[in-house]
């Protein structure tokens, strides 16, 4: 397959100093690797080989094309040079020298087999600064251009495995070179790596994707709909239903205010925003031109016009000069409908739109903080090779808000946010979680590489506020730079599922530009106009991703309040007494709506209890004649088999407890 991500972008050497022990292992790893590559293959030549989220990788020039197949051999060679112990040592060197050496082949490749030209090392070397130290580093035989770190001997590798082989560009730019991308993960330990595999076989029993199709939870679309654009079946629907409603109940509670905006705005929104013409215009839907006023009256005048010249032109001599003029004013007619209409954009994201409800009204310190939530769709331009199942879509479900408040209040506000995270946690059972502070990167506020919002003493301020409330929270978190929002320091959540599977959930952010770009102010007691920080914050994400994450966590196996069928009634037989019975107890849940169902047909039990098993119903209740007799019902939980009787009074009011107070 054809990688369709570019390649990440070059760490610098403040964020090679952070590299994990893991990190450092698995970039190691991925040296000891090419060294392998190249016993086997002399006539390999190298681009890059850093470590990944799960991993490492080397990208590879070979005109032999490595498959699984090769893994074995290849992983033997690596397991001699780890057996050789060799020390990673580390050589800095002029840029004149390093030019000369990966010319005359003595980069990316073995000291005792040199003059193999590089055709990467190069451009490799353009990407490193003027003024940074070039270094190389070498295990063994094996010598490369490399920032390092890695580990002290290549017998620091605990355990490793090659996973898979793909296609990538050189630097990612379709116009270089297609290379080979060897794919391998490493640990500190054989137990470390087998836990890895075990999750990533769980994993693929849990891939929402497989898991949503079955229990009938979405669809997509692709040929009549669009791809990475989900249609939600009732029983998906049923459970954003019940994340909406927890959140507006948790934002109730909290002081938030519902409002609506629409799908669509002005261009002028967008270019005020920041959002357009650069910063995130790729990730926006193409503008759909309309006309207002009077335009469409102009529009029609211009076509006539048109074809009035035609016709004229029709008559006379192509090189005469009135047919010419004629062409002209053709010309000029066309570049004038171009100008009509006003460019309006799908809506990709709730801040401009609540930046202009903020400024509807006059505002005092004594309206914040005002806390703005919206649970509207936004709409994406993922590029396709990214689009995921529900993880990676291009219409999304924001759980949004947007919180206005002064400098003095935004500890408060921002403690709370990061609080609101934790209750969700526990109320879904996640366990491990990190928040990850990102900064911004001081030398890109300006010139053609400028990333984030030229406001030096901002960007210093707000993130020393961001930091100061998560040492002063206590909660766990770690500080990322170069990752921060254009217009401020986030706080992206990083969470684990029950199965160890990493997932990006949420994010909160600081956000000190935009709402002065909107000329939004508050009267201070002073009676001095001032701009109120704003704080993006969507602690359920999107609930795509969110629901993608939690069919995953669950394995399809929801907690009752959630589950998308809460309730199954079972009955054993098809007699019309007991149908009755069965009949008054499902209307009596769904009177207190709870998603409530019935099996009355001639199935013996054991295939309704299957059928409602196989479904992931989570409470069953099986009835028979003596339980009418007595009053009761026989209770079964999904996975969990039969219960006993109980009566069925006590049975209902448990079920209800159990929804209200959302139990794991």
């Amino acid at each position: 397959m054809s990688a369709e991500k570019p390649n990440p972008e070059r760490k610098t050497l403040d964020e090679r100093a952070k590299m994990s022990e893991l990190e450092r292992i698995r970039h190691s790893c991925a040296h000891v690797m090419a060294t392998a590559i190249l016993r086997l293959w002399p006539e390999a030549q190298f681009a890059a080989g850093p470590p990944v989220e799960n991993g490492f990788y080397y990208d590879v020039d070979l005109p032999h094309r490595i498959s699984p197949e090769d893994f074995p051999k290849i992983e033997e060679e690596m397991k001699k040079e780890i057996k050789a112990n060799h020390i990673f040592e580390k050589k800095i060197v002029p840029r004149e020298q390093a030019i000369q050496d990966a010319q005359s082949g003595r980069l990316g490749g073995l000291t005792e087999r040199p003059g193999n030209p590089s055709k990467f090392k190069i451009g490799n070397l353009e990407d490193i600064p003027e003024g940074e130290a070039i270094s190389y580093y070498q295990n063994g035989d094996f010598i490369d251009l490399c920032a390092g770190p890695h580990v002290m001997r290549t017998g620091n590798i605990g355990a490793f495995k090659l996973t898979s082989v793909a296609s990538a560009y050189y630097k990612g730019d379709e116009r270089n070179p297609q290379l080979q991308r060897i794919y391998g993960t490493a640990f500190k330990n054989k137990t470390e790596l087998e836990a890895y595999f075990t999750m990533l076989e769980e994993a693929k029993k849990r891939d929402h994707r497989k898991i949503g199709q079955e229990m009938g939870l979405f669809a997509i679309d692709t040929e009549y709909v669009g791809p990475g654009l989900p249609l939600w079946l009732p029983k998906g629907a049923a459970i954003a239903e019940e994340l909406e409603k927890l959140a507006k109940e948790t934002e109730f509670a909290a002081g938030y205010r519902i409002v609506k905006t629409p799908h669509i705005a002005k261009e002028k929104m967008y270019l005020t925003s920041g959002h357009l013409p650069i910063l995130y215009a790729e990730s926006m839907f193409p503008p759909m031109r309309l006309l207002e006023g009077d335009e469409e009256k102009r529009e029609q005048e211009a076509f006539a016009r048109m074809v009035d010249i035609r016709e004229l032109k029709k008559k006379l001599d192509e090189n005469s000069t009135e047919a010419k003029e004629l062409e002209k004013n053709f010309r000029r007619l066309i570049s004038e409908i171009d100008l009509l209409g006003t460019k309006y954009y799908l809506k990709a994201m709730n801040c401009p739109h609540h930046h202009r409800i903020f400024a509807a009204e006059p505002r005092s310190y004594r309206d914040l903080p005002l806390r703005l939530a919206e649970y509207g769709t936004c709409y994406r331009y993922e590029q396709s090779g990214e689009l995921f199942g529900l993880m990676r879509v291009r219409s999304l479900n924001m759980n949004d808000a947007h919180i206005y408040c002064t400098t003095e209040q935004f500890a408060q506000e921002f403690n709370a946010v990061n609080e609101m995270y934790l209750k969700y946690f526990k109320i879904f059972g996640i366990e491990k979680y990190v928040m990850r502070f990102s900064t911004h990167d001081p030398s890109r506020l300006t010139g053609d590489n400028a990333k984030f919002v030229n406001e030096p003493e901002l960007w210093k301020k707000t993130e020393d506020m961001v930091r100061d409330t998560l040492k002063n929270s206590g909660i766990n978190y770690v500080e990322v730079p170069n990752e921060a929002a254009f217009y401020g320091p986030k706080i992206d959540v990083q969470v684990w599922s029950v199965i160890g599977r990493e997932f990006t959930l949420a994010t909160n952010q600081v956000d000190f530009a935009v709402p002065k770009r909107f000329g939004l102010v508050y009267r201070d007691k002073d009676n001095i106009d001032k701009t109120p920080l704003c704080i993006h914050r969507a602690p359920l994400g999107t609930h795509e991703r969110f629901i993608g994450f939690l069919i995953e966590h669950y394995a399809g196996n929801f907690p009752l309040w959630l589950a998308p069928e809460q309730v199954r009634v079972l009955t054993i037989g098809d007699e019309a007494p007991l149908v009755d019975y069965a009949k008054a107890i499902v209307k009596e849940l769904r009177s207190n709506m709870v998603r409530a169902e019935a099996d009355f047909t001639t199935n013996p039990i054991k295939a309704k209890i299957q059928d409602a098993e196989t479904a992931k119903v989570h409470t069953m209740l099986v009835i028979g004649p003596r339980d009418m007799q007595a009053g009761n019902v026989s209770l079964r939980v999904h996975g969990k088999g039969n219960l006993g009787a109980k009566p069925k009074a006590d049975v209902i009011a448990e079920i209800l407890c159990a929804i209200k107070e959302r139990r794991g």
